[in-house]
């Protein structure tokens, strides 16, 4: 061993190896095929910049994204039972839990925090799709109690963000009977006089949409968003008729009345703000000043030869 071998040759190598690069820098775009760079798609907040197509986002991202500042406290969700039925199909249903909970980081499907938007006090539940396609199950209805409970006991508004393809089946009917656990949850939030807002993301489908997902005093949909109860390939083999273009999408359901609008993702939080403001703070947003006596008697005489004109 000389300098040679332990100075100069690992010279060389460093010179003529190859850099590895992570294979996570680029990401293309499921639309249009565009490759996207990683840190411009997560500046955007995962919409590609080609074609305004939206990506599912994970639960942790949205949360940062809807908060002032991106600061919110996440709650520590009540306990369910594991694997109740002992369900198995290809692979125990137990081990598919425990994966799904080691790729994400999440105990299961959905993250309740609470923060402020805007000022206001807000509680949120937040489904993530990478968890076994946020299926609703048991935890998942234990989830949306705690969170319709959390939003009467602070007087806040309670923000549902469902992304879920339906019933988690591996759970039976303790999965569906989730659904109207969550319909009465949603029922106290709003006999106590607080604002319950769905932002329906991609996609919105199965028991969610029959149950929580429709029932929001107001409802937002993300761009191109799929939101419905059963597929369309089912619905159209069913009916045996072509289905219309864009049926289900979002912006479908905004012409035939089925949300209220949709709204790009970088502009979420400042609608949603202006919405809450509009909700708990009903009275005008600036001081009212009253007119002196002259110019209060003239408005009325110019309302009452108003009125009468149009007589």
């Amino acid at each position: 061993m000389n300098w040679l071998t332990n100075f100069v040759r690992p010279k060389i190598r460093a010179l003529v190896r190859k850099a590895e690069v992570p294979e996570n820098l680029w990401h293309k775009c499921p639309s249009c095929g565009q490759m996207l760079f990683h840190r411009d798609l997560e500046a955007n907040l995962y919409v590609c910049q080609h074609c305004g197509h939206h990506m599912r986002l994970q639960a942790k991202r949205r949360l940062a994204m809807l908060f002032d500042g991106g600061v919110s406290t996440t709650i520590e969700l009540p306990k369910a039972a594991v694997d109740p039925l002992r369900f198995r199909d290809r692979q125990r249903y137990g081990e598919r839990l425990k994966e799904a909970q080691e790729k994400t980081g999440n105990a299961d499907a959905i993250l309740v925090a609470h923060g402020t938007i805007g000022g206001h006090a807000v509680v949120a539940a937040v489904f993530d799709f990478e968890f076994m396609g946020g299926s609703m199950g048991m935890a998942v209805g234990e989830a949306l109690v705690a969170a319709a409970q959390l939003a009467v006991l602070q007087q806040a508004a309670l923000i549902a963000v469902p992304s879920s393809g339906g019933a988690r089946m591996q759970e039976g009917i303790l999965s569906l009977m989730q659904m109207p656990r969550t319909v009465l949850a949603v029922e106290d939030v709003k006999e106590a006089g607080l604002p319950y807002i769905v932002i329906l993301t991609d996609p919105t489908t199965g028991g969610v949409t029959a149950s929580f997902a429709m029932l929001g005093d107001i409802a937002i949909a993300e761009p191109g968003a799929v939101v419905g109860f059963a597929g369309a390939r089912v619905i159209a083999e069913t009916i045996r008729e072509q289905l219309p273009d864009g049926f289900q999408r979002a912006e479908y359901l905004l012409d035939h009345g089925m949300v209220d609008m949709v709204v790009p993702r970088h502009k979420l939080r400042e609608t949603l703000a202006r919405l809450l403001d509009l909700l708990r703070r009903p009275g005008p947003t600036a001081e009212v000043l009253s007119l002196p006596r002259s110019d209060a008697a003239a408005a009325a005489s110019r309302a009452d030869g108003a009125r009468s004109g149009q007589d």
